[in-house]
């Protein structure tokens, strides 16, 4: 399943909004010493790719796979559909930034700056707190620190960087690499098979429950930087897994690049959530592919926050290739002021008594602008399989826009499929009956805000709904009025 296979639905509008981007509210613009960052190469092409492959000292089969990569992102056109990025200019990036010659041990091992800048996010008091089983904390091209706990590492979890898996684990990832998203599957994956430097690599064994999450954080610092994540997670049979990953990066004039692909090979009576939440910066292209193969009675969740970028272009997809398997996608998207969020779920159906759900709440606020964008593909030969999809999308003023694009492919008539689509607008009343009490405008925008997105902040463990709430309250400040 591609993202081709969407329908041609081209939102029209150019982006020239996008560049009167306001970020006076934006807490992570803070910018590191970026030595690597300013010698680093604009542009991809096989001499780029050919010097991440020998530094990372890769075995011949990964940079025949990335070569290949390169073929096929030379060869594809950008898609036709969606934001309109057919002149976008893939040379202006930095593809490969280095920040330090290894991995450190510990946060103490971390240059000043860079620790520094995860003791801001956040990330080591989480793994202080024991809120996380483990922590991995990717800074530009390179996964800087990555640990878990060691009970689970007794029990056999494998929890490490793509780049240390490809060393360490030759077999296994070579075994499910590119198994769930090919190689060929659109442009920008394969731009990331290409360009790929980071990430993560998960392996549940049989029966492991991973009680608490792991958590991944992404960081960007150097200007027009490219930042190409790998992401491969295999969860065995009967096992769970909660997987947190976060993102920010400070604010430039200049556009930055985010194009990471993540697969997840969930196996029979397995159970993993995903969940995001995406904070980056107004000036970064946040471009992904997400896709989860299931097995028989196997589960999979999606739960995907989308607060911050310029452009975001995201679907958390589900082949649902085993009978009984289940998936589910719970998308959130914020929109301001020169802000397109281009969102939305897929979920494909190919076995008997699948069941997939798809809930798409967006708010679009001071001229921002959202789009729902999913498929529900049901083949012929999967009766008693259903999907239920709802879109809700909130406008708060008169010069914000949201769109919904769905697409409904069945070819089976023993099933049960639902859809429903509901925009609203706050209205006068709402607002005087809660500053009737004494609340601020703001604040009473904030409180209606955070009761639209209830369903998306309930499935977030505590610490992230609290930042979430937060976040939607800094951004509607100065967005009324």
């Amino acid at each position: 399943m591609t993202n081709n296979d969407f329908k041609s639905n081209q939102l029209g509008d150019d982006l020239a909004l996008i560049d009167q981007a306001t970020n006076a509210d934006y807490k992570y613009d803070w910018v590191d010493s970026d030595i690597a960052g300013e010698n680093a190469e604009r542009g991809i092409n096989e001499s780029v790719v050919r010097m991440i492959s020998a530094d990372k000292n890769e075995p011949e089969w990964m940079l025949e796979r990335r070569l290949q990569g390169l073929k096929y992102f030379n060869d594809t056109p950008m898609q036709n559909w969606g934001p309109d990025l057919i002149n976008f200019d893939f040379d202006q990036f930095k593809y490969y930034v280095k920040p330090i010659a290894e991995q450190a041990k510990s946060w103490e091992d971390l240059p000043d700056d860079i620790r520094e800048t995860y003791e801001k996010l956040g990330v080591p008091e989480a793994e202080r707190s024991r809120l996380v089983s483990g922590v991995a904390a990717q800074y530009e091209s390179e996964v800087v620190y990555n640990k878990i706990r060691a009970d689970l590492e007794e029990e056999g979890v494998i929890f490490v960087d793509t780049d240390t898996a490809v060393q360490d684990y030759p077999d296994l990832l070579r075994e499910y690499f590119g198994t769930v998203v090919p190689d060929d599957d659109n442009k920008l994956a394969s731009l990331n098979l290409a360009a790929w430097s980071g990430g993560s690599f998960v392996y549940v064994p049989k029966n492991v429950h991973v009680k608490t999450p792991l958590q991944a954080y992404f960081r960007l610092n150097t200007k027009n930087m490219g930042q190409f994540e790998r992401t491969l997670i295999i969860a065995d049979e009967g096992s769970f897994l909660h997987y947190i990953e976060g993102c920010t990066a400070p604010i430039y004039s200049e556009d930055s690049l985010h194009s990471g692909v993540v697969e997840i090979v969930v196996k029979a009576n397995a159970h993993v959530r995903y969940t995001t939440i995406q904070n980056w910066s107004t000036n970064v292209y946040n471009l992904v592919t997400q896709r989860a193969y299931v097995h028989e009675h196997g589960v999979m969740e999606w739960v995907d926050g989308n607060i911050g970028s310029k452009v975001t272009m995201k679907y958390p997809a589900c082949i649902l290739a085993g009978e009984h398997a289940r998936g589910e996608a719970l998308t959130l998207s914020f929109a301001k002021r020169g802000q397109l969020q281009d969102t939305g779920a897929k979920m494909v159906h190919l076995a008997p008594n699948t069941h997939s759900t798809i809930v798409a709440k967006s708010v679009s606020v001071d001229g921002g602008r959202t789009s729902y964008r999913g498929i529900v593909k049901m083949v012929s030969g999967v009766p008693r399989s259903s999907s239920n999809v709802t879109c809700d999308a909130l406008l708060v003023d008169n010069i914000s826009r949201t769109d919904t694009y769905p697409t409904n492919d069945i070819n089976e008539s023993d099933i049960s499929m639902g859809h429903e689509a509901s925009v609203s607008r706050i209205s006068d009343e709402q607002l005087f009956y809660i500053m009737s009490r004494g609340v601020s405008e703001t604040d009473a925008l904030a409180m209606i805000i955070r009761g639209f997105i209830e369903p998306v902040a309930k499935e977030i463990p505590m610490e992230y709904a609290l930042e979430l709430n937060r976040l939607i309250a800094l951004n509607m400040e100065g967005s009324v009025g």
